[in-house]
């Protein structure tokens, strides 16, 4: 795969990752929590979608929303959900920036590809930390949530962070380890002979080591 492929599906899968993200930070189907069963809690409606900002009570014929705003009384695996989730989305907005600037078909004035390597090594370890932060959050989170209020089962915004951190850390992989120039094989100079007037035919070195006014055959 060149060069220019592997820049282009590290951007992808970083951005695609970066949208999940986002998705599961903005949404509060984290967890549905009930301490009884299923029936019984719709029944006495009290099964729950809790997230990171709301807690939201489900029933046949009601769909309320709480939203945690005392912050200070949280628990602390929602504050820290929070903070690396939020964390997570502004480190992939900086990571999508660098990897799309990496690209093939952007060009920052007259940049070396040395430099696009480097701009594509930092974007990739960015895109690892937002993995990383984003696999904490959605594993620590339903942990906790069990804890406290009884899980049944996990809702749409953490299977989405799931998939987020799964697609930034294989985006950043790809970019980490793999953005380095390919293996060309070193090319022979050509052989060149320049036609002089004092010395007839002579090879490229000479005519630069004599500065000769020549003309190319």
């Amino acid at each position: 795969m060149s060069q220019s492929c592997r820049v282009l599906c590290g951007f992808f899968g970083i951005c695609s990752g970066w949208i999940c993200l986002l998705l599961a930070t903005c949404t509060n189907d984290w967890v549905m929590t009930c301490s009884f069963g299923m029936h019984t809690c719709l029944k006495m409606d009290e099964l729950e979608s809790k997230g990171l900002w709301a807690e939201c009570v489900i029933s046949t014929s009601l769909y309320h929303c709480s939203t945690l705003n005392q912050i200070l009384a949280l628990p602390a695996y929602i504050q820290t959900s929070r903070a690396l989730m939020v964390s997570a989305s502004l480190l992939g907005l900086v990571s999508v920036l660098l990897a799309l600037l990496a690209t093939p078909c952007v060009r920052l004035g007259d940049e070396s590809d040395g430099t696009k390597r480097k701009r594509a090594l930092f974007g990739g370890i960015l895109s690892l930390i937002m993995a990383l932060c984003g696999l904490v959050s959605t594993v620590w989170f339903p942990i906790g949530a069990h804890h406290e209020d009884g899980l049944m089962s996990f809702g749409f915004s953490l299977y989405t962070g799931w998939l987020g951190s799964a697609l930034s850390f294989l985006g950043g992989l790809v970019l980490t380890c793999c953005s380095g120039s390919d293996d060309a094989p070193a090319q022979r100079p050509e052989k060149r002979f320049y036609y002089s007037k004092q010395s007839g035919l002579t090879d490229s070195v000479q005519a630069t080591n004599n500065h000769a006014k020549s003309a190319h055959v």
